[in-house]
């Protein structure tokens, strides 16, 4: 595993401190979402809305399409709002994910989860408040960028969380509990699309937005595929070597629901050796970027080594 606290990608050049940089992007994150969703009448669904949208976590997705804005010759400004547009839409995956018709979860990000606090109405509710908030704040709030652009950004979040993306991959992942013969290519398919599909998104929305290159595009669609199935093969490993308070949601989830991961299939070891393939795979994607691609690198490099 790659220490990525301090990256030097050239002798001579100052090493990049990923720590510092996240912090840095992450307090950007939390100011806009706090300031995104106010409390008004009816109180209940905002605050239920800003319970779970506000309970941490790694706000990896916002931060991958503002470095993918930077990198690409766009700044924090222009990417803001479709930054805070993919954490809500990710946060809704979160909360109907956790509800009992689906996952059955009482725990996520050290909290009690959205229906544990508020039910399970007001909890569908928040995910579809948030879900459609998501494209209103991308239109309304974009600034300086040509319609068109705007346009496709929507288009794309909309692929990633519909049918064609995560939800197809939820409903492919609930048919295949309990199942014993679950193929590598449906395990790829699932996490292709519940998981990779949204960060790809991330990564491509930044760029559009920068007014990247067709052909820049498919370089930074591949990088993000890559890095999108990396997360899930850890993720798995750890519901498996993580405890509770480490992942701040219940371990051992997948074992307990019959779901096949990739360490049922492969193995724990033979699921590291994969997942560093694919961050290896993704970062060779990034060559044409040189310096500039530096902190997708690190983030890259960051999926391998998280503990939780």
């Amino acid at each position: 595993m790659v220490a990525t606290d301090n990256l030097q990608m050239n002798s001579g050049q100052a090493p990049f401190n990923l720590s510092a940089y996240l912090q840095e992007q992450q307090t950007i994150v939390e100011a806009a979402l706090d300031r995104a969703i106010p409390v008004i009448y009816p109180e209940k669904i905002y605050e239920a809305m800003r319970y779970s949208l506000l309970a941490g976590g790694k706000r990896l997705r916002p931060i991958l399409c503002l470095a993918t804005c930077q990198m690409a010759g766009g700044n924090t400004e222009t990417s803001l709002p479709t930054a805070c547009a993919l954490e809500m839409i990710h946060t809704m995956s979160l909360i109907h994910d956790d509800l009992p018709a689906m996952d059955n979860d009482d725990y996520r990000r050290g909290k009690l989860t959205n229906h544990k606090v508020y039910g399970d109405d007001i909890a569908i509710l928040a995910g579809d408040g948030l879900l459609a908030y998501a494209f209103e704040f991308v239109a309304a709030n974009t600034k300086n960028v040509p319609a068109e652009r705007v346009l496709q950004v929507i288009a794309r979040l909309g692929k990633a969380v519909g049918a064609a993306g995560l939800v197809g991959g939820q409903v492919v992942d609930l048919e295949s509990e309990a199942k014993t013969d679950v193929s590598i290519e449906t395990l790829n398919f699932i996490h292709n699309h519940k998981t990779a599909a949204l960060l790809e998104a991330c990564v491509v929305c930044g760029g559009i937005l920068a007014g990247t290159s067709a052909e820049d595009l498919q370089r930074l669609s591949r990088y993000a595929q890559n890095i999108g199935l990396a997360f899930q093969i850890i993720d798995d490993i750890l519901d498996i070597t993580a405890t509770q308070e480490e992942l701040g949601k219940t371990a051992g989830k997948d074992l307990q629901a019959q779901k096949v991961t990739y360490p049922s299939l492969w193995g724990i070891e033979e699921s590291k050796n994969q997942a560093q393939q694919l961050i290896s795979s993704a970062i060779s994607q990034l060559e044409p970027f040189g310096d500039k691609a530096t902190p997708l690198i690190a983030i890259a490099h960051y999926i391998t080594s998280r503990t939780h």
